[in-house]
């Protein structure tokens, strides 16, 4: 395995435990997710429990733009992690990246500290009884401003990719995961309610987060609701389209 990898500033002290996890990944056995595109499997890393996710090899092409023209999805998610970071976003800490390149891109490998978390955000989508629900979405939607105020467009802002963790009685902590499709700068209000189409919002969970989030922007509910409402159905009625294609 010819390694190229940069590790975070905290973690350099343990280089050597990093690339024995590397070497040793596929031997591990411990697995977080086993998917057709990627692979997270936990481990031990000194006092700490880390998750190492390995991205799908990619193709002849892809390969060889990630190692020449695009950062890998791994270094895009270390560097996006330290970004969030920095501006006060949660995500699970971010300690290594590394590629194995051998004419373009092999593998690579994304390693982050483990979170144990309570729930994610599909629970509400699938759980409308979920106990203290509409808390739970208010502080969301708030998460989700303060994210736009940062200029963090996260075009992968789905339900799966934000874990909760409850921190206290009625307050919640929200993180961010699968990192590597972001874009940054000043977002119109347009932009913003776009940006919640891929949580599969309804219209009561439209309706517990929008005044929240027109507070906070100061601008109307109800061009909140209309806008966030606008973009949730376009997306659900566009993927149902393709579910009824497949079908077909």
């Amino acid at each position: 395995m010819n390694l190229e990898i940069i590790i975070h500033p905290d973690y350099v002290s343990q280089h050597e435990a990093i690339i024995a996890l590397l070497l040793g990944f596929d031997k591990n056995e411990n697995f977080v997710t086993k998917g057709d595109r990627n692979v997270i499997k936990k481990a031990g890393l000194g006092q700490k429990v880390v998750n190492i996710k390995s991205f799908k090899k990619p193709n002849f092409f892809q390969s060889i733009v990630y190692a020449y023209v695009r950062k890998s999805k791994a270094e895009r998610s270390f560097e996006y992690a330290k970004l969030l970071t920095e501006k006060g976003i949660n995500t699970p800490a971010p300690i290594a990246y590394a590629i194995n390149k051998k004419g373009g891109i092999a593998e690579s490998y994304y390693i982050s500290a483990h979170l144990s978390y309570d729930l994610d955000f599909r629970v509400l989508n699938h759980t409308p009884l979920y106990p203290e629900r509409d808390i739970i979405l208010r502080q969301f939607a708030a998460f989700t401003f303060k994210l736009h105020e940062a200029g963090i467009e996260f075009l992968d802002h789905s339900p799966g990719n934000t874990l909760i963790k409850k921190v206290s009685p009625e307050q919640y902590e929200f993180y961010l995961i699968d990192l590597n499709r972001m874009k940054f700068g000043e977002m119109s209000l347009e932009k913003r309610m776009h940006n919640f189409r891929r949580l599969w919002l309804s219209k009561k969970m439209i309706n517990v987060m929008a005044p929240v989030y027109a507070k906070l922007a100061g601008v109307s509910e109800t061009e909140i609701h209309m806008l966030m409402s606008k973009y949730s159905k376009e997306f659900q009625r566009k993927v149902n389209r393709k579910k009824l294609r497949r079908r077909k």
